[in-house]
């Protein structure tokens, strides 16, 4: 297949179709390989190598809503997780590509046979526009978002951690876990604790199927029995957003020294949590700083992530700003990882853009090595210029 990296025959443009099934032909579940490219994008972010939208080129994106009253009956109302999302990005270094996701979401969608959320991905030269490839993206979007905390595990969890306690068994779940099998390779347990029945057995059996070396895999009643005992910790359960009292909890009584928690979801903390013996860390401090701009405060009532709880504490000066620690800073190795087998480290995963232009690319270009898509034409000739 030919490189349609190379464009030679422009004004011609091809760009490659990439269906799920292609996705998987070219590796968007290899999470070994998912974690190493996110390593290397959090140090070009920490070069500042890198744009978003927004005023600081940090932002999550921007999102559609719907009002609840309105007087056009077709317009969608607005229940739960009912959106439309562009994830715009560029992403410089060995990549120097750009793209954008676009999703709608409907938690109905689960009652149609759907997954909540249906993402595209479009990926584009950052000379010319020009599109490269445009992917399903529902596989690309949950792989770079669990391998984060796996980044996270690799620099900031203790090498001989064994045990990861786990509340939320969806999806989230599987992949973060993944991901620090790949940080960790020394896990052999697993604390779960979920809402039903079925997503325990469907989470289960993925993990005796993947993960032989998980010998024992526990499903515990209260999220406190998640955390107590473990040496990494995720919450990955959604939940309603607007009470931050209701969101899940951790506390400080629960964990024990040494402790890594990776929190990619809801997640409140108490007092205890918030000492300063406590390591703060966030994905991409800039896209806290972001948020915290866009939305109503206290900020985390309308963004659940620990992250936006830091940015409100920092506002309310029960804080310094300087508390906070970047990951970026901390892969690059201008911020020290973990210090001692003791200490906690509490870190919030956002997600980001640069990490779908990330990974992304990596797929696309996988795909061209190995001849799998399906090469569609834009144009031969552009009918207006």
């Amino acid at each position: 297949m030919k490189d349609l990296q190379t464009r030679p025959d422009l004004p011609k443009i091809d760009f490659l179709y990439l269906s799920e099934e292609d996705m998987i032909r070219a590796g968007v579940t290899d999470m070994p390989a998912c974690v190493d490219c996110m390593e290397e994008m959090f140090a070009l972010l920490h070069r500042g190598d890198y744009r978003m939208a927004g005023p600081n080129s940090d932002s999550h994106g921007a999102m559609v809503t719907f009002p609840e009253t309105s007087p056009f009956p077709s317009m969608p109302k607005p229940t739960a997780d009912r959106r439309f999302m562009a994830m715009p990005a560029y992403l410089g270094g060995s990549f120097g590509t750009a793209g954008v996701k676009w999703y709608g979401s409907n938690i109905a969608n689960r009652d149609k046979g759907l997954p909540r959320s249906i993402l595209m991905f479009t990926l584009n030269d950052a000379d010319t526009g020009a599109p490269l490839a445009y992917m399903s993206a529902n596989l690309l979007s949950a792989y770079r978002t669990g391998a984060v905390p796996g980044v996270g595990a690799r620099h900031l969890a203790r090498k001989d951690s064994r045990v990861v306690g786990i509340f939320g068994p969806g999806v989230m779940a599987r992949t973060a876990l993944a991901a620090f099998i790949a940080a960790c390779p020394g896990i052999d347990t697993v604390k779960v604790k979920g809402r039903g029945q079925k997503s325990l057995d469907v989470f289960t059996a993925w993990v005796r199927e993947n993960y032989p070396q998980v010998t024992r895999i526990e499903v515990v009643d209260d999220i406190e029995q998640v955390v107590r005992g473990s040496d990494i910790v995720t919450y990955c359960a959604s939940a309603e957003v607007g009470k931050p009292e209701d969101y899940p909890l951790v506390k400080r009584e629960w964990v024990a020294p040494g402790t890594f928690l990776a929190m990619p979801a809801a997640t409140n903390f108490d007092a205890g949590m918030e000492a300063p013996g406590i390591r703060k860390v966030l994905d991409n401090t800039g896209l806290y700083e972001a948020w915290f701009e866009e939305v109503p405060k206290p900020a985390h009532v309308h963004i659940p992530l620990i992250g936006v709880k830091f940015m409100d504490m920092v506002a309310a000066g029960t804080m310094q700003a300087a508390a906070l620690e970047d990951l970026g800073a901390i892969v690059a190795g201008d911020a020290p990882g973990r210090r001692s087998e003791d200490e906690i480290i509490m870190m919030s995963v956002g997600g980001m853009p640069v990490e779908d232009v990330a990974w992304g690319t990596v797929v696309y270009r996988n795909a061209l090595e190995r001849g799998i898509g399906v090469p569609l034409n834009l144009w031969s000739e552009p009918a207006l210029r």
